[in-house]
C-alpha cells in the first residue's frame, strides 16, 4: 500500500500530527508533506482545524473509505500470491450475538478441517473501529449503523425484551414506561448495541436513564442475568439472550419497537463477501442481501 495512504490512515485515527509521526516513524514535517501531497493530487482538503482540534473533511472521509478498502485488498492479494500465512477467517460480533447466535455457524464452519477462524466479541463501537483498521473480514452487529459507509447483509431480526425475576410484578406482562420509575436497571457499557438501542427507545418516549431508581453498568451478560434472576433489578436484552437462561422471565414495554436487525457488515470495495458466503452458507437461513 502506498506510504502516503498509510500515513493518511494513521492521521485519521489519531487526528494529531505529532502522534501520527511517532506511529509511522517519520518526522512531523514529513507527515505534513505527505498529507499536503495527497491533497494536491486529489485536489481536495482532507483535514481542517475546528478551533484547535483537527478534524477530517467530508472528502477526507471518502478517501479514508477507499484507503481502508485498498489496505484490506492488498493483504488479500498477498494471501493469494502465497506471501502470507494460511488464511484464518477473522470475524467480530457483539456480545448479544457472539454469546448466543453464532454457535451453529461456528460449528458448521469448523467441521471442515481446512477452515480456521478467530472470533472477537466486543461492543459495537470497538468492532467498527477494528473493522475499519482491516483487523476483521466482517463483523456481526445489532441495531443501527451508518449503512452508506459499508457493505452489509441482514442476518435476521430479533425481539428486544425486558427481563426480570420469576416472581417480579412485571413477569410475563406488557407495562407502560412510567412503571420503570421504581426499578433498578442493569445495563451494558457505553458503546454496546443493547445499551444504544434501549437509550434510543427511552429517548423516543421522552425519557432517559434518570427515569430509573438506580442504574448499574455491567459489561458481561452472565452476572447481569444472575443479578436479575435474584431479584435485584431488571434489564433489556434480545430474546435469544433471555431464552439462554431459564431463570429470568421476560416482559415487554408498551409501544416499544418489537424487533431489531442483526447485520453482517464488511468494508466496501473489498472481496470480504466471499468470506461471508463461506461462513454462513452452511445454514438453511441464508442471510438476506441488502
Amino acid at each position: 500500500m502506498e506510504t502516503r495512504l498509510k500515513t493518511f490512515l494513521s492521521l485519521c485515527e489519531t487526528l494529531n500530527y505529532r502522534k501520527t509521526a511517532e506511529l509511522v516513524n517519520l518526522t512531523q514535517p514529513a507527515v505534513t508533506k505527505q498529507i499536503q501531497s495527497l491533497q494536491e493530487e486529489y485536489g481536495v482538503k482532507l483535514f481542517e482545524y475546528v478551533g484547535r482540534a483537527l478534524s477530517i473533511t467530508e472528502q477526507g472521509l471518502l478517501v479514508k473509505q477507499f484507503a481502508q478498502s485498498q489496505f484490506y485488498n492488498e493483504a488479500e492479494l498477498l494471501q493469494l500470491l502465497g506471501r502470507a500465512d494460511q488464511k484464518v477467517l477473522r470475524l467480530g460480533a457483539t456480545k448479544s450475538i457472539g454469546d448466543s447466535v453464532l454457535d451453529a455457524y461456528l460449528q458448521k464452519y469448523l467441521e471442515d478441517e481446512r477452515h480456521n477462524l478467530s472470533l472477537t466479541v466486543a461492543n459495537t463501537t470497538k468492532l467498527f473501529s477494528l473493522l475499519e483498521n482491516s483487523e476483521f473480514d466482517f463483523i456481526v452487529v445489532e441495531g443501527l449503523f451508518e449503512k452508506k459507509k459499508y457493505d452489509f447483509r441482514l442476518l435476521r431480526r430479533e425481539r428486544f425484551v425486558g427481563i426480570c425475576a420469576k416472581d417480579h410484578p412485571f413477569a410475563g406482562k406488557t407495562i407502560p414506561f412510567e412503571a420503570l420509575k421504581t426499578q433498578n436497571l442493569f445495563l451494558r457499557e457505553p458503546g454496546s448495541g443493547t445499551r444504544n438501542i434501549f437509550e434510543r427507545e427511552l429517548e423516543s418516549h421522552g425519557y432517559d436513564l434518570s427515569l430509573f431508581k438506580r442504574v448499574t453498568v455491567l459489561s458481561s451478560f452472565q452476572p447481569l442475568k444472575k443479578l436479575v434472576s435474584n431479584g435485584l433489578g431488571i434489564s433489556f436484552v434480545y430474546q435469544s439472550i433471555a431464552d439462554s437462561n431459564e431463570n429470568p422471565r421476560s416482559f415487554t414495554l408498551e409501544n416499544m419497537t418489537s424487533e431489531h436487525e442483526f447485520t453482517i457488515v464488511w468494508l466496501k470495495h473489498t472481496t470480504a463477501s466471499h468470506y461471508v458466503d463461506a461462513f454462513f452458507k452452511e445454514k438453511d437461513s441464508t442471510p438476506v442481501e441488502c
